[in-house]
């Protein structure tokens, strides 16, 4: 397993914050180290022997169900507790901005090795809530990767029951088949009906080979996709953070649903994270790789976001069809009607948030099903190469109706 990232020359130095523009978007949590709601002996205990090592957990993805604010912290170092957790929002309005992260389904799920039944969670980095009440897992299977990688089971999704917190179902990915050493998978994107909830896809990015890997629950079988539109653009891959610059070469990362069009498939917006570019793909050809093979000017050049526009996570409000990403190299949340029928292009694009401070480095983007916005961020460069800052707020997690995060912007309905 190469490393996910690499570092081509690291420049630091002071930025004197700038003015503060994130008006739309309410902070409503915040921490400079994670924890977890277990007992101050336990914690004692934890750190003593290594197996939590605070500066070492990184929040990155997180998506809402209910009174639950599910957060993923990725094993990319040792010493992380649980990679898979929950906030409940039931005490949201309480002074404590900084909660305890609960092990979710519990610490046991997340702790131990993989020759048990079930498997243990291993790293996770971005989920999924379907319309079926389910919580889908993309596991890398990958611990240590920015120390020493180890494959420690095969890149599997799990699937929750969000009812009762049973797991459903589990499905490794076949080695040499699936996966190999370059693969990575740090997101998942769940295509299914409450109507017919035994039909759903997976649409599953690889970063590091350039494809699509698509999970059928109903055939429990995958696919590959494979397209030029998934590969990273040269061009494209310079990124600064906080002063520390780098280069990435990573592939398709970013997709996101339209609602079920006449013929019952959704149109897929997609975009590699070295990339300005948007794209787009009608289901019906990922959902079969005969036909996607056979049909390559299936997948249409939406459009560009411009200098600097590179974009990790991203979805789409059905209700009002607007498409919301981060924008990395930014520092913002931005945002496209797709409604409107305008060009996908700088001039259509809005801005939804942006700020050097509070918003650094946007990681993943959720909407819920009551309409609510979902912004976390997190220093995954610094992370990476210098580690936390002891002295400053690491992570942030941002919330706000669609309507009033659009309000004002091109993206607006009015």
């Amino acid at each position: 397993m190469k490393l996910l990232y690499t570092v081509v020359f690291v420049l630091v130095h002071v930025t004197p914050p700038c003015e503060l523009t994130n008006t739309r978007l309410t902070g409503v949590f915040n921490w400079t180290t994670i924890t977890y709601q277990i007992s101050q002996e336990e914690t004692k205990a934890a750190i003593e022997s290594g197996r939590y090592i605070p500066e070492n957990n990184l929040a990155l993805g997180i998506e809402r169900w209910n009174n639950k604010l599910f957060v993923t912290v990725p094993r990319f170092k040792p010493g992380v507790l649980a990679t898979l957790n929950y906030i409940s929002l039931a005490n949201m309005n309480s002074s404590n901005k900084s909660p305890d992260l609960i092990p979710y389904p519990n610490l046991e799920a997340n702790t131990g090795t993989v020759t048990t039944w079930p498997p243990k969670l291993q790293s996770a980095c971005r989920i999924r809530v379907d319309s079926c009440d389910r919580l889908w897992v993309m596991d890398t299977g990958i611990i240590d990767i920015l120390a020493q990688p180890k494959q420690q089971m095969p890149p599997t999704i799990f699937i929750y029951d969000l009812k009762n917190d049973e797991l459903l179902y589990t499905y490794p990915f076949k080695d040499k088949v699936d996966y190999n050493e370059n693969s990575f998978f740090p997101n998942i994107i769940v295509d299914v009906t409450s109507a017919n909830c035994e039909q759903a896809y997976a649409y599953i990015p690889d970063i590091g080979n350039y494809k699509v890997i698509v999970y059928s629950l109903q055939n429990n079988q995958t696919h590959i996709v494979t397209h030029n539109y998934f590969h990273f653009d040269p061009l494209s891959g310079d990124f600064t953070s906080n002063g520390v610059h780098f280069q990435w070469q990573d592939g398709v990362f970013g997709m996101a649903l339209s609602p079920v069009d006449r013929d019952g498939f959704r149109l897929v917006y997609f975009h590699p994270l070295a990339s300005t570019m948007e794209f787009a793909v009608s289901s019906k050809y990922l959902q079969n790789s005969t036909l996607a093979k056979e049909n390559l000017k299936a997948f249409k050049v939406l459009g560009n976001r411009g200098i600097n526009g590179q974009s990790s996570a991203s979805f789409l409000d059905e209700e009002t069809g607007v498409l919301f990403y981060t924008q990395i190299n930014r520092n913002a949340v931005a945002c496209w009607n797709s409604f409107k029928g305008e060009e996908y292009n700088e001039k259509t694009q809005g801005v939804v948030a942006d700020d050097e401070e509070t918003l650094s480095f946007p990681n993943d983007i959720k909407v819920d099903k009551t309409g609510i916005l979902w912004v976390i961020n997190s220093p995954l460069p610094e992370f990476m190469i210098a580690g936390l800052n002891k002295n400053n707020i690491n992570f942030r997690i941002f919330m706000a109706p669609v309507r009033q995060a659009i309000k004002g912007t091109s993206c607006d309905e009015m």
